[in-house]
C-alpha cells in the first residue's frame, strides 16, 4: 500500500506548485460556470490536488485560488442564467440536464432564499444549477455573493485541509510506520464518510421544500368573514 501511494503522491507533488494551484483554481470555476461539476465533482479534485500541499504558503494560496476559483465560477453562472435564462434551460444542454433538476432547483432557490445558496456550495448537483437558476430569479447579484462567499470558503478550508493533513500525517509515518498506507486511507474514508452525512442531512433539508409544498392549508371559515 505505501509502494501505491508513494507513487501517487509524488506524482501530485511533482507537479510544480504554481501550475498545481492554477489547474485546480481554474477546474472549480469551470465546475460551476461550465457544469462540470454534474460530470466531475470538484471536491474530488480540491482532495487529491491539496495532498501535494507541503507548506503553510501552499495551503493558503491552495485555499485562497479554490475560494477565487468557485466564487468567479458562480458569478459566471449568475450572470449566465440572468442573461440568457429561459433560453440556457430549453438548449440542448439544458435539455440534457433534465427539466426535473432544474424545477428542483428552482423550488429550492424560491422556497429558501439566500439559505438555498448557501447549502447548495455542498450538494452535488445543486452547487452546478443553483448559481444559473438565482440568476433567472429576482435575487440581486449582491445578496447572492453575500450568501455563497461564506459558503466556498468553508467548502474549500474543509476539503483542503482533508487532502493536505492526510497527506502530512503520511509523510510523517511513512518510514517508521509499516501501515501508514492504510492510515491515510482511513484518514481519507472517515473524513469523506463524516461529509457524505452531512450532506445527506442538507440534501434533505434542501428535498423537505417538496413536502412542504405538497401539504394544502386549509383556512377555517370564519377566518374569510
Amino acid at each position: 500500500m505505501n509502494e501505491i501511494l508513494d507513487g501517487i503522491l509524488s506524482f501530485v507533488e511533482g507537479v510544480p506548485p504554481v501550475l498545481r494551484i492554477l489547474i485546480t483554481g481554474i477546474f472549480v470555476m469551470l465546475e460551476t460556470s461550465a457544469l462540470i461539476g454534474l460530470i466531475v465533482p470538484g471536491d474530488t479534485v480540491v482532495l487529491v490536488s491539496s495532498t501535494g500541499v507541503t507548506s503553510a504558503i501552499q495551503f493558503l494560496f491552495t485555499i485562497v485560488a479554490v475560494v477565487a476559483g468557485a466564487l468567479v465560477g458562480e458569478s459566471i453562472g449568475f450572470w449566465l442564467g440572468r442573461i440568457f435564462g429561459p433560453k440556457l434551460r430549453a438548449s440542448w444542454l439544458g435539455r440534457q440536464i433534465g427539466e426535473d433538476r432544474w424545477d428542483k432547483a428552482d423550488r429550492f432557490v424560491k422556497r429558501r432564499g439566500g439559505i438555498a445558496v448557501f447549502i447548495s456550495r455542498f450538494l452535488p448537483v445543486f452547487h452546478s444549477l443553483v448559481p444559473l437558476t438565482v440568476g433567472m430569479s429576482i435575487m440581486r447579484y449582491r445578496t447572492f455573493m453575500a450568501w455563497t462567499t461564506p459558503a466556498c470558503i468553508t467548502w474549500a478550508f474543509l476539503y483542503v485541509s482533508i487532502g493536505s493533513g492526510a497527506a502530512e500525517t503520511y509523510r510523517d509515518l511513512q518510514t517508521s510506520v509499516e501501515s501508514a498506507g492504510w492510515i491515510f486511507i482511513a484518514i481519507v474514508v472517515a473524513s469523506v464518510l463524516l461529509i457524505a452525512v452531512i450532506k445527506h442531512v442538507l440534501h434533505r433539508y434542501a428535498q423537505s421544500h417538496e413536502a412542504t409544498e405538497s401539504i394544502e392549508v386549509v383556512i377555517p371559515e370564519h377566518e374569510t368573514r
